[in-house]
Parts: C-alpha cells; structure tokens; sequence
C-alpha cells in the first residue's frame, strides 16, 4: 500500500467495524505474546547510555564516603550553641575537601571547614561561614542555631549494600553519574534488539531519486529510522520493495532470518497490489490486522518464523501513530526494559475537534499555558493522515474515547505528552 493510496483512504472512513480491536485488547495481546531478548553484553559505563540494564546494581560503598560539610563555614560540637546571647571560640585549624584535620575539636574550639571537607573528631555541626563575626582566630555566632545543621552524613544518599538501580531500567545520564559515583566502570546490558524494516508501494522514491508521474518520495522509512534510532534498536533498513508478490516474500523471508523483529509500512490493507497481509498469511502467523481507532486502523501482528512482525499502514501519521502506541511499547518489553514511559494527563482542550463514534481517535495537539498560566491543549490544524507537519507541530495525543462525537471548546480530554515517548 503506498503512502498516499487513495484506496486506503477510502477505506479508513468507516468509523465501524465489529471485527476491529478496541486500542486495549490490541496492545494487551501484542503484549502477551512477547518473550523479552536473553542476550546480554558487558559494556563500559561512557557506552551505556540508553541501554537496558540486565542485572540490578547494590552499592558496594557509602555514598557520600564520609561524614562532611554541606556549606563552607565552621565546624563546632553543638554543645557550643549559647542559649541565648553569643559564643566565641578559638579556630584551631582547617579541614579541606581531600585534605582532612587530623586533630579534635575540644571545648571552646572549632575548625575552619570547606564544602565536601571531612567533619573533625568532636565536631558534629557547620556554622555557615557569613553567620560568624571572625577575627584575630577567633569567631563569635548567636543562638539561632540547630544541632546537626549543614552536615551530610556519610551513607545518606546511598548506603554500603543498598539497592541502586534494578535491571530492565533504560538507563539515563543521571544513571551515569550515579554510577560512577559508585566506583562502577563496567555493567551488563541486554543486547540491541535486532529490528528489520521496508517500505511497499511500486510508487515510492528514495532521497534523491528523480520524480515520475505519480511518485512521492518514501518518508516512512526516515522516520521509521528515527524512531528505531531513539530506542537503540539495531536497525536494518531494507528500503522499498516493489508491489510483486515474490518480491514480498522475499523480503519477508530474509527479513525474519537477520532480525527479531520486522516492521513494514503499508500492504495491510484491502487494495488488490497491497501483498504484505496476504504473504504473511501465507509464511507466517497473523493474529489480528484491524484496531478501532484513527489514523491507522490497517495495522497487522503477527510472527515470521521467530521474529515478531507489525505491519503499520502506509500514510506517514499513522505510521508514526500505530508505531508509537503499539510497535514502541513491545519492542521496549523485548529489550528487557520494565518502566512504562507513557503518561496521561487531563486538560481543557481549547479547539473543536471533529469526530463520529465507533473509533478511538488520536488527534495531534498542542499543550501551552493560556493567558493565566493554566496548561490547555489546542489541536495543530488539519488531521488528516497523510499530513506529517500536524505531527511535527504536535506534543501530544489529544485522545478521544470510542464513543465520542466530538468536543467544544472548554471540555476537559485526556491527553498523551510525546515527553518521554517521541
């Protein structure tokens, strides 16, 4: 099916259609058939960025290492703080971050102290160095004082033995701080998930390809690419295959031989050259191929042998949509990861939105503050599923239940923020 097939279009109008999918029951059985990918590889901690983690990480030390000061200023025993009036003591030394006092602090002394520093013997609390009067080795500080204030204890962020981070965490940039704080070099992740993809349509060019009647240049597999990139997916681009039956085949074939997991767009849905459905009937297991929602209803699962296969509609949006709310989910659960990004949230919508009953539809908005500072969401103008730029002006999903037939403006919807998904 190609990206801008009229048929297809003419086929998704039906808004109703009993053999489809509720969104829910299509995800929850992607869901339960997927066995998550065993492979795992030692990598160093500057390499493991947004790989999964494959074993859960205790500290084998105190985090701070010892007991020091959170501010620069005076390290005294509490017993120094006055009831009332004012107290002077004698400054008998320094204690540097690195370069600790080595002596104690006895009654009516204190130790001039840096941020990070190691604490004295005898001293318990940091006088922050603008609350004292300092003169002559000497200093001199009032009542307002607590016992205990500006000192960080050792272990207090994480202590020798705890548990850090579990396994099947995609890590972070602050994983990789927090682990080299630990004294971590190496760590073992899950293997890249190997993920083969093509395009179908005997009118798609690639970048840079000459234009002849009745092309479009193929935009699928560029943000198929991008999406995969996001993941840390190994990607195997197989580019356009032609509307031939044994052309498909052989792609399906080579495909579910070098990867665990194959994506197609277009070919699902009823045209007379649309292949894609029809072989994998043929060399593999289909276990649905219609889901209740807009854009993208012509959307198959299945498997090829050992590899699990999507089989996306062709127009762009709906690529990006059916990848999103299904391909994305399953192959984070096939990497080993265990956090659900998503995030839903309820606010007043600020646009009309079109719609007739029989389909969830996810239309692409806009969350902004109004004019008191409120968060809204607006829908980005024309929904049509062959438009990309509403998906490149969006940052969310504007949801629309099945039974909806519309919204005014003011009604609360739920939305679905691209932050930590896109």
């Amino acid at each position: 099916m190609s990206q801008s097939d009229p048929k297809a279009s003419t086929f998704c109008m039906d808004d109703y259609d009993p053999s489809s999918l509720t969104v829910e029951a299509a995800l929850e059985r992607i869901l339960a058939t997927l066995t998550p990918i065993t492979g795992v590889e030692k990598v160093a901690l500057r390499s493991a960025l947004d790989r999964v983690l494959a074993e859960d990480i205790r500290s084998r030390i105190d985090v701070p290492g010892h007991t020091n000061s959170a501010m620069d200023g005076y390290a005294i025993n509490a017993s120094e703080i006055p009831d009332d009036g004012t107290r002077e003591l004698e400054v008998i030394g320094t204690s540097w971050a690195g370069r600790p006092f080595q002596g104690e602090v006895g009654a009516g002394q204190c130790v001039r102290i840096m941020t990070g520093a190691a604490m004295p013997l005898g001293a318990d609390t940091v006088i922050m160095q603008e609350q004292v009067e300092s003169s002559g080795g000497r200093i001199r500080f009032d009542a307002r004082h607590r016992p205990g204030q500006n000192v960080r204890q050792a272990g207090e962020d994480i202590a020798r033995g705890a548990a850090v981070l579990a396994a099947g965490r995609r890590l972070v940039p602050v994983d990789l701080g927090l682990l080299s704080s630990l004294g971590v070099g190496e760590l073992g992740v899950r293997r890249r998930l190997r993920v083969a993809f093509f395009s179908t349509g005997d009118e798609l060019r690639g970048v840079g390809e000459p234009l002849g009647p009745g092309d479009i240049y193929d935009s699928n597999r560029y943000t198929l690419h991008g999406m995969l990139s996001r993941l840390g997916a190994e990607i195997i681009d197989m580019g356009v295959i032609r509307d031939v039956r044994e052309d498909t085949r052989r792609a399906f074939a080579e495909a579910a031989q070098i990867a665990d997991v194959v994506i197609t767009s277009g070919g699902v849905s009823v045209g007379e050259a649309d292949f894609v459905k029809e072989t994998l009937d043929e060399v593999g297991q289909v276990d649905f191929w219609k889901v209740a929602m807009k854009p993208g209803r012509p959307l198959a699962f299945g498997r090829i042998k050992d590899a699990y296969f999507f089989g996306l509609p062709g127009n762009p949006v709906s690529v990006m949509v059916t990848f999103y709310l299904f391909a994305q989910p399953a192959l984070r659960t096939l990497m080993g990861e265990h956090e659900d990004a998503t995030l839903r949230i309820r606010v007043p919508c600020a646009s009309r939105l079109k719609k007739r009953p029989g389909r969830v539809e996810f239309q692409r908005g806009v969350l902004e503050p109004d004019e008191t500072g409120r968060t809204r969401v607006r829908k980005t103008g024309p929904q049509g599923s062959g438009i990309l730029t509403s998906m490149g002006e969006a940052n969310c999903f504007i949801i629309l239940p099945l039974e909806s037939e519309g919204v005014e403006p003011g009604t609360e919807v739920e939305v679905m923020p691209f932050a930590g998904m896109i």
